[in-house]
């Protein structure tokens, strides 16, 4: 019964964060999404101490748990836009395809740089003859 009720409270704290996030973008007019917002508000929170992830840890496991639950709606209601996916397929393949490569490339090679960068400058402060 003590998980329960832990369980449940870990999900209060989490609904309230959204629909605080949410309120609060509604009520400025943050061009924003409320549960964008209210990822980053939690994130900060956790950063700072404020929340700790025992917290939250419960009710965030068994959300991401039953993830593919929240997002079969979402699936479903593409089956609507056949036509679109028919006439624009290969154009939006070729954005997803290069939506996707990009990113990875991108970081690739800035962590490549940054690699090289920290090996340079540890040489350089090593190297006992540069003195």
């Amino acid at each position: 019964m003590k998980e329960t009720w832990k369980f449940l409270w870990q999900m209060a704290i989490l609904a309230g964060l959204f629909w605080g996030s949410d309120w609060l973008v509604r009520a400025v007019g943050l061009p924003v999404p409320g549960n964008v917002f209210g990822i980053v508000v939690l994130f900060l929170l956790l950063l700072t101490g404020v929340i700790k992830e025992r917290h939250i840890s419960a009710a965030a496991n068994f959300l991401l748990k039953h993830m593919v639950f929240f997002f079969v709606p979402v699936a479903v209601g593409l089956m609507q836009w056949g036509g679109v996916f028919y006439e624009y397929g290969w154009i939006l393949l070729v954005a997803i395809v290069i939506s996707a490569i990009l990113p990875l490339l991108t970081v690739g090679l800035l962590g490549r740089a940054l690699r090289r960068r920290a090996r340079k400058k540890e040489g350089e402060s090593c190297n006992p003859t540069q003195a």
